[in-house]
């Protein structure tokens, strides 16, 4: 294990020195990066095949691209994001000028996961380098290949005092988490969430937490269900299910049921063939543990289509449950895998009972033409972020945060909402030394009271 007390001091003693401050320093960093994964992207898909059984279409599309994306657009906003803010100033404050000025935390960690291993590890790196930040990158053992190019990468662009990788597992973690870094930024569980933020308030750094939850799907009778059915198999399938904001059961309206099932069925066949099983553009669970929690979730006898697996190569095929109620194993928690319950509701306003005392979700997804419907559900529940009519694609742009709420996390990131994550937004007043007004000191007297009284207003 590299020296985590070494590393860090020698990041935060090149903070301190200024050399981050700089937009040109930042944007020749955002820079190299580009281009090293530019270099190495045929790599970096064969690490994600290798973990993950990613297609390279797939790798491309939600990883290396999304990532890419994400340079170019800090690259052409970044020196906007980092000049100081004009605001204006109560009169009492006359002569002056305010502003806010954004500023690094400093030193900063990131712990990502293994579900995008390469996505979760980098996007956050590059609002972090943006920021003009240092960081310790700690990627998740469960992706190792993924974990070792990005290694290879950032060993070879960057210099260990400014950014740099340390792998490893738990005792790696707990290491990490007990030194004192200006931010944590972790992307995990629920419950590995909830040790992240103990350790962080040991030192009272701030953390940013994205989690997940159990982010429902709603369909209406309103709802076009061919296209339903199909984003939802596209979004609920993909990375084999491995995904934070996977829909993770479908909450339907019960006079539509059949219908979407129906067409759920010809959506599998038609996106991933009569075996999915031999596809192989269709993905892998990411180890044993979590293929043999997936198969103790599968109930046979509310199979309506799936179920079938692959032991040796940890894969199960896109399975759909049907009658199902919330008692079952499958909706205790997370799913995390190609598994998707339906369940149903007779009216509308019973999806408000039956959703408002859940945990509050990192997405929400509801299919449906009623405006009236839509409006309802997106101002009255609670949950990090979602779409209208689709699934999944509301991460994938840097002109909106992504992050979650309650227990499916604190923060945001991704454009400007990933700047000001790893900013801190100094509020500064530059007084003139021309004018000095002089009803705020003492002696004080009724007079200036009333001068005050006037300003205020």
């Amino acid at each position: 294990m590299k020296n985590i007390d070494q590393i860090l001091e020698s990041q935060k003693s090149f903070f301190q020195s200024g050399a981050t401050l700089s937009v040109e320093f930042r944007a020749a960093m955002l820079k190299k990066l580009y281009a090293a994964i530019e270099k190495y992207s045929e790599d970096i898909s064969e690490a994600l095949k290798k973990d993950l059984g990613k297609s390279g279409f797939e790798g491309y599309m939600c990883e290396i691209g999304l990532v890419k994306s994400e340079i170019t657009y800090m690259l052409r906003h970044v020196r906007k994001f980092a000049a100081k803010r004009m605001v204006k100033t109560p009169l009492a404050q006359f002569a002056s000028a305010s502003y806010k000025k954004a500023s690094p935390y400093g030193s900063v960690l990131i712990m990502s996961p293994w579900n995008y291993p390469f996505l979760l590890t980098v996007d956050p790196l590059v609002d972090a380098i943006a920021a003009g930040n240092t960081a310790i990158i700690k990627p998740s053992a469960y992706s190792p290949a993924t974990a070792a190019v990005i290694e290879k990468i950032i060993g070879e662009i960057y210099p260990e005092k400014f950014a740099t990788v340390i792998t490893g597992g738990r005792k790696e973690n707990a290491a990490l988490l007990e030194k004192k870094f200006d931010l944590i930024f972790f992307t995990g569980s629920t419950e590995v969430g909830k040790i992240v933020l103990r350790n962080a308030a040991e030192n009272l750094t701030p953390a940013i937490l994205e989690l997940g939850g159990k982010s429902p799907c709603i369909v209406d009778s309103t709802a076009k269900i061919k296209i339903a059915a199909k984003r939802i198999v596209f979004g609920k399938f993909l990375n084999c299910g491995q995904t934070c904001v996977a829909p993770d059961y479908v909450l339907c309206e019960k006079t539509v049921k059949d219908e979407l099932l129906a067409e759920i069925k010809k959506q599998i066949k038609a996106q991933f063939g009569e075996n999915p099983l031999d596809n192989p553009n269709y993905g892998k669970i990411v180890n044993e543990k979590h293929f043999g929690r997936l198969i103790g979730l599968i109930d046979p006898e509310k199979t309506a289509h799936g179920g079938n697996s692959a032991p040796e190569a940890c894969r199960i095929e896109p399975t759909v449950l049907d009658n199902v109620s919330w008692d079952d194993p499958v909706m205790q928690e997370e799913i995390f895998g190609p598994v998707l319950p339906i369940l149903t509701f007779g009216k509308f306003d019973e999806v408000y009972s039956v959703l408002k005392d859940k945990p509050k979700p990192l997405a929400c997804y509801i299919f449906s033409e009623d405006r009236a419907h839509i409006e309802e559900l997106t101002s009255r529940l609670s949950f990090g972020g979602g779409c209208v009519n689709d699934v999944v694609i509301h991460l994938a742009t840097s002109e909106m945060g992504f992050g979650g709420v309650g227990e499916s996390g604190m923060g945001s990131y991704h454009g400007k909402d990933g700047f000001d994550a790893f900013s801190h937004h100094k509020s500064i007043v530059d007084k003139k030394t021309w004018l000095d007004l002089p009803m705020r000191y003492q002696p004080y007297t009724e007079k200036a009271k009333k001068l005050l009284d006037i300003f205020i207003k």
